[in-house]
């Protein structure tokens, strides 16, 4: 592999590689923080703010993460109602509202990082300027806009349908379960 297509691949999952990092570390600093209480009897005040903080960056990075597979959750029932066009159009909109309230978003939460917080605003334990812990959601949200154009993008434009992997297991199910159902009505009918 090039290295070109080594930082492509790294760009193109980098919310996978950040959430990762972030759950390894925190996992292990908290593992870490418990050995230390139980068998040293020392409290590492700061690992617990560290891994609160790397949590909530997780999270974030985790919800950019399930737009680029489409994973969020929606509600798509009433689609199978009516012509696929309609589900491909309602869905479409839907995408569109949500990126312009991201958009919304990373606006308000941009304007409150760099121009209304306070510079002297630190964390209790670690000192370190709170903006660098909300940063995160300027970051995260326009990720997630991102994310959504491209979904969108292979979807609309490529073709491709991008879902999340354990929405197509369970379709599979349902469908294998109905034409099981179906197969047996026959075979109870030809019978009867």
């Amino acid at each position: 592999m090039t290295i070109g297509k080594l930082i492509f691949k790294i760009i193109d999952n980098i919310e996978n590689v950040i959430c990762r990092t972030l759950l390894a570390s925190f996992v292990i600093l908290l593992f870490i923080q418990i050995i230390s209480r139980q068998v040293f009897d020392h409290s590492l005040s700061w690992s617990e703010e560290l891994s609160t903080y790397m949590f909530v960056w997780f999270v974030y990075f985790g919800a950019s993460y399930a737009t680029k597979l489409a994973a969020h959750n929606r509600v798509t029932f009433q689609f199978k109602f009516f012509p696929p066009i309609v589900a491909v159009v309602s869905e479409a909109i839907a995408d569109l509202i949500w990126v312009c309230f991201n958009g919304y978003f990373v606006f308000l939460s941009h304007d409150f990082v760099f121009n209304k917080m306070n510079l002297f605003w630190k964390s209790q334990t670690l000192g370190v300027p709170m903006k660098y812990v909300y940063m995160i959601l300027p970051i995260a949200f326009a990720l997630m806009t991102i994310r959504i154009l491209q979904v969108n993008y292979y979807k609309l434009i490529k073709g491709i349908d991008i879902r999340d992997p354990e929405s197509l297991e369970v379709e599979k199910l349902i469908e294998s379960s109905s034409s099981t159902k179906t197969t047996a009505l026959r075979q109870e009918h030809t019978h009867g």
